[in-house]
């Protein structure tokens, strides 16, 4: 669009621009962070196919594929390509025999977000899933680590706290009951996920705080379980 901008390492420098810019037509992809919670639907569930088009695959935002993956869900990346300096593609999930992994180091700051609605996969995994080196989730819209754990617990999940994430024994099935988001919308739609695939009702407080991220959230879960 003509800004002057310079970038070297960490630093982003933007000089004076004495015209003006020039206008431009961009597509801003689908945000990974708020798909995450379909991928995992999809996954978890037994009978899904999810199509997710025009999906951001920034490699710096994809770590919930890696893990996805590495957990053996059935995830496939089609029509790569790149617009505006920005690579997307249309991301399809289907039911998947997940098990359980370990999720720590350099991968986390590329799934810190998606965390909660990852646990949520390792509850339905086989074995054991383990997260580390993520005490970021401490100091999130609620300390993560302790409201995850809790409310999952309450659907029926066998989860340990820890000081920097979670241990989580999968395999079983999750019972609906009242859960509370904590006024945390990540919390709030991985609780949906989690509901959707419960057996049971299951009532979540406080869920319209989804619309801070995703305000269209509910209305279409509600599409995808019909």
């Amino acid at each position: 669009m003509g800004a002057k901008l310079e970038d070297e390492a960490n630093l982003v420098s933007l000089r004076p621009l004495s015209g003006h810019l020039s206008p431009a037509s961009l597509r801003v992809p689908g945000d990974i962070s708020s798909a995450a919670y379909f991928l995992v639907a999809g996954a978890v569930h037994d009978n899904a196919r999810i199509v997710i088009r025009d999906c951001g695959v920034n490699p710096t935002r994809t770590g919930i594929i890696d893990v996805l993956r590495a957990m053996g869900a059935r995830l496939e990346i089609l029509n790569r390509r790149v617009e505006a300096g920005e690579p997307l593609a249309d991301i399809v999930v289907e039911s998947s025999d997940l098990k359980g992994v370990e999720i720590g180091g350099e991968l986390i700051p590329r799934l810190v977000d998606e965390l909660p609605v990852l646990a949520v996969a390792a509850c339905y995994a086989r074995g054991r899933t383990v997260i580390r080196n993520a005490t970021e989730l401490r100091v999130k819209e609620s300390d993560r680590i302790a409201t995850v754990s809790t409310e999952l617990t309450r659907l029926g999940a066998v989860v340990e706290p820890l000081p920097d994430g979670m241990e989580i024994h999968g395999g079983r099935r999750l019972s609906g009951t009242e859960v509370s988001s904590h006024l945390d919308h990540r919390l709030a739609m991985s609780l949906g996920v989690a509901a959707l695939i419960a057996k049971g009702k299951t009532t979540i407080k406080h869920a319209t705080v989804a619309r801070v991220s995703y305000p269209s959230f509910w209305q279409h879960m509600g599409q995808l379980s019909s």
